[in-house]
């Protein structure tokens, strides 16, 4: 376990609570900083992309891989986690989980028209102060609403790549200059 599991996990699993990995993805616009929400699944209610740990990424690539799978969205994520909320996960009718999820932040660079999850989830822009209050959970609210862009970020690694492999799809990527 990674220093980040371990500051993200801190007091998950001892009581049954699971820990999942988020990301708050985020684009600065001409109105401010703006938050990327999609509604859930099962309830329609607006959250962020989350989902379980992935063997063998790192807990910031495992948020930004829900963020593609769940938004369709891309970018540069930050190691950093950025906090955490808790919430209860319904598993079904008659049972759920508690579970913590760390959040990290993502600016988005590029928004697909098709990803895994686009029949089952809308997706929409909220200005940041709009965004923390239609979330359910209060922990995500204040997050949301204290969210500052970080210097800088970095894209997420993928599992078991080496260097080289990393570098070439680095180059083979049309970069975008930011001046």
């Amino acid at each position: 376990m990674g220093w980040q599991d371990k500051i993200a996990a801190c007091g998950a699993g001892t009581d049954g609570t699971r820990i999942q990995y988020g990301a708050l993805c985020w684009r600065d616009s001409d109105q401010g900083i703006e938050v990327l929400l999609i509604t859930s699944r099962d309830t329609g209610r607006w959250v962020i992309p989350k989902g379980w740990p992935i063997p063998g990424l790192a807990p910031e690539a495992a948020a930004a891989q829900e963020a593609w799978e769940e938004a369709g969205v891309e970018g540069d994520v930050s190691p950093m986690c950025l906090g955490r909320y808790g919430y209860s996960k319904t598993l079904s009718v008659d049972a759920s989980v508690p579970c913590a999820v760390a959040v990290f932040g993502l600016s988005v660079t590029e928004i697909g028209k098709r990803f895994p999850e686009a029949k089952e989830r809308q997706r929409k822009w909220f200005p940041k102060a709009e965004a923390s209050t239609l979330v359910a959970e209060p922990e995500l609210a204040q997050l949301i609403a204290g969210f500052a862009p970080p210097v800088r970020g970095r894209r997420a690694p993928i599992a078991a790549e080496d260097e080289g492999a990393r570098s070439r799809r680095d180059r083979s990527r049309p970069t975008k200059r930011k001046d």
